[in-house]
């Protein structure tokens, strides 16, 4: 089944966070973001999975912010770093404190192996879209004429070199982190072969 038309939430709360990434992210990582969103929704539409989509959308435009220089940390894993910095974003349109932990919680488990969908829809959505984005997992799952669509309105530009880079840095500095194990266990090669980086 094709997904629907590509739909963004809007709202003070997916306004500010698309200002926010826009001006931290490349535009190779901001495209990045915002397909992350766009195969996590047509996932979770085609699967009839119930999810919050602002929460989805505001998570997709954060979960990679911990790679950016300013908000890297020394200490933890860039997933968690990004997390806390999503969270306290939340706090300004006023987001709940079990929401921004929500937020947070969603960001982190992108890079776990498999979120289990009726605990989490979520950041099991958001899982699976990023393993898409960056190797290419299920991009069969998505109709060939929507995966154009979307990659013509936002391209990937310079995006497996970017994030490669950014993974062997955060291996090299943080070896015990999910970054530090998927470039162990070959992510370069994986990259090498994703679908979505294929010549159209």
């Amino acid at each position: 089944m094709r997904p629907g038309p590509l739909v963004l939430p809007d709202g003070s709360a997916p306004t500010a966070a698309l200002e926010v990434a826009t001006a931290h992210h490349s535009a190779a990582m901001l495209n990045h973001s915002l397909r992350a969103y766009v195969w996590a929704a047509a996932l979770g539409e085609a699967e009839g999975v119930a999810f919050d989509a602002e929460l989805l959308y505001v998570a997709a435009l954060f979960h990679d912010l911990g790679l950016v220089p300013v908000f890297d940390s020394h200490t933890v894993a860039f997933e968690e770093a990004g997390g806390h910095v999503a969270a306290v974003f939340a706090a300004g349109p006023g987001w709940t404190a079990g929401r921004r932990a929500r937020l947070s919680e969603v960001i982190v488990r992108h890079m776990w192996p498999h979120v289990e969908v009726s605990a989490d829809p979520e950041g099991h959505l958001l899982s699976r879209a990023t393993a898409t984005e960056i190797v290419g997992k299920e991009a069969d799952a998505l109709p060939a004429d929507f995966r154009a669509e979307v990659l013509e309105r936002y391209p990937r530009l310079d995006l497996a070199e970017r994030f490669l880079a950014c993974f062997q840095a955060q291996a090299a500095r943080k070896p015990g982190s999910p970054a530090g194990r998927a470039v162990r266990s070959d992510l370069a090669g994986r990259m090498a072969g994703n679908p979505l980086d294929a010549p159209a």
